[in-house]
């Protein structure tokens, strides 16, 4: 399974850099494939180790800031395997194909 993460400490002020590092660093940590861009990180594995990174870098947050926001989306898809990088490269390959749109659009709206 894929989860992508976010977590925002609230009360500690305007800067949150260094407990949203200390969250990344526990996630890359784990040893499971991961990824962290500018919104979420991603972290690929079976159900209970992915929650249980969840689980850890949350902790690790919540011991900074007297409040957590937890934002979490999952893709449940028992059997699949490097999904994380798998799908990135379907859909890179169809734009090296140069495919165009599979729609048209209406007239006077191209």
């Amino acid at each position: 399974m894929l989860i992508a993460f976010s977590i925002t400490p609230l009360g500690v002020g305007e800067s949150v850099g260094d407990p949203v590092a200390d969250a990344v660093r526990v996630v890359r940590e784990s040893g499971l494939p991961n990824r962290t861009d500018a919104m979420f990180t991603t972290v690929e594995g079976e159900w209970d180790e992915v929650m249980a990174v969840v689980k850890r870098a949350v902790d690790t947050v919540a011991a900074q800031a007297p409040r957590v926001s937890l934002v979490l989306k999952a893709d449940v898809r028992p059997g699949v395997t490097d999904a994380m990088t798998g799908k990135v490269a379907r859909v890179e390959a169809r734009l090296a194909e140069g495919a165009g749109p599979t729609a048209t659009m209406p007239p006077n709206q191209e």
